[in-house]
């Protein structure tokens, strides 16, 4: 049984693996953390580094979770990539971080979450990342 989280080097990303790692040991489950680059794309910013991978390992060994990393490409489906995933991985839970986006901005540009919520096979739990307070 495993939790898939998945990750962007944002704080949505980082909120989604603080609550991965929560959950995989309140249940006792293993995590995958995938950072899913777009297939073809001369440079992702959202691809991570080996040393970001591994700082993400590390941060899953000091809680207590047996955590791996996967980086499968993905093409306009991103969906469909977390669906293999469950299968192969006997998945049981996904764990996604949002951020604010206006109804006219989802309308335009979609949303690959709107898209992992309304069709995953597995329940879904979704995160957003702690307020930014200014100070005055």
């Amino acid at each position: 049984m495993t939790i898939l989280v998945g990750y962007l080097p944002t704080p949505e990303g980082e909120a989604a693996v603080d609550a991965g790692l929560r959950e995989g040991r309140l249940r006792g489950e293993r995590v995958i953390i995938v950072n899913s680059p777009r297939r073809g794309a001369p440079v992702d910013e959202r691809k991570i580094s080996d040393a970001a991978g591994t700082e993400l390992l590390r941060r899953a060994r000091e809680a207590g979770v047996d955590a791996e990393l996967r980086q499968p490409l993905h093409d306009d489906d991103l969906p469909g990539t977390f669906e293999e995933l469950i299968r192969e991985c006997d998945g049981t839970l996904i764990v996604i971080g949002l951020r604010h986006r206006s109804l006219v901005g989802k309308f335009i540009l979609g949303s690959e979450a709107q898209r992992i919520l309304m069709e995953a096979s597995v329940p879904v739990l979704s995160v957003k990342a702690p307020a930014v307070r200014a100070e005055l």
